[in-house]
C-alpha cells in the first residue's frame, strides 16, 4: 500500500499557533503555511501505511499514561550556525517534552528511530531563508511570551503537496484519539 510520513508534535494552541504562524510567513518562509504551529516529538518518519494502526494504538497508549503539563514559551534562540533554524524557547515544559518523545521513539515501539541532532523541543520560526529574516525573526520575537497546559499531541501525516495536516489529537490520561483539523491562518485543512 505505500509509503507515508508521518510527525508526533504538541500543537501550539490559540491565539499563540496562528500568530507564530502569521510571523513565521512575515519572516519569509515559504513554509509557514504548510506546517502548522508546534513542539516536535517525533519528527517526519517515513512507515509503511499498513503500520498505522499499530502506530495509533501505541500513541493511544502513550497517551493513556500520560499526565498534563505546563508549557512556557519566551523568547528566542537559534541552532545556526549548525543548522538555520530560529524559534521560541520553551522555558517551562522541556522535561515533559522529553519524556514523551523518549517514550514515542521507545525501541520496543513502532516509532523507533535515530535522531539527526540531540533533542531541544523549541517552535520553530524561521527556517532556510536569508540570514537577515533570520536575524529579524530573533530580534522581533525576543521578547515573546506564552503559556499554557500541555493536554495532548497530535498526529500529522504530511501529504504530497508538502502540506501537514493532523490527524488526530491524542488526550493524555484516556489516550482516546480525537480527529481534529487544523484552523491556523491560511493552513489547509483535512478530514480523515
Amino acid at each position: 500500500m505505500g509509503t507515508v510520513t508521518l510527525g508526533v508534535s504538541i500543537a501550539v494552541p490559540e491565539p499563540h499557533g496562528s500568530l507564530l504562524q502569521e510571523r513565521r510567513a512575515g519572516f519569509g518562509d515559504p513554509a509557514a503555511h504548510a506546517i502548522p504551529t508546534h513542539v516536535t516529538l517525533v519528527p517526519p518518519t517515513e512507515v509503511d501505511h499498513d503500520r498505522l494502526p499499530e502506530i495509533e494504538a501505541h500513541l493511544a497508549g502513550v497517551a493513556a499514561d500520560s499526565l498534563p503539563f505546563a508549557i512556557r514559551l519566551s523568547g528566542t534562540g537559534t541552532f545556526r550556525p549548525l543548522s538555520p533554524v530560529v524559534f521560541v524557547t520553551l522555558a517551562e515544559g522541556t522535561a515533559g517534552c522529553d519524556r514523551l518523545q523518549a517514550r514515542l521513539r521507545d525501541e520496543a515501539g513502532p516509532l523507533v528511530r535515530e535522531l539527526q541532532f540531540p533533542y531541544h523541543p523549541h517552535v520553530t520560526v524561521a527556517h532556510g531563508i536569508a540570514e537577515e529574516a533570520m536575524d529579524r525573526a530573533y530580534e522581533e520575537l525576543a521578547d515573546y511570551e506564552a503559556a499554557w497546559t500541555c493536554c495532548s499531541f497530535a498526529l500529522y501525516e504530511q501529504g504530497a503537496d508538502g502540506v501537514w495536516r493532523k490527524l488526530y489529537d491524542y488526550e493524555f490520561g484516556s489516550g482516546r484519539p480525537v480527529a481534529a483539523v487544523p484552523c491556523q491562518g491560511g493552513s489547509p485543512v483535512h478530514t480523515p
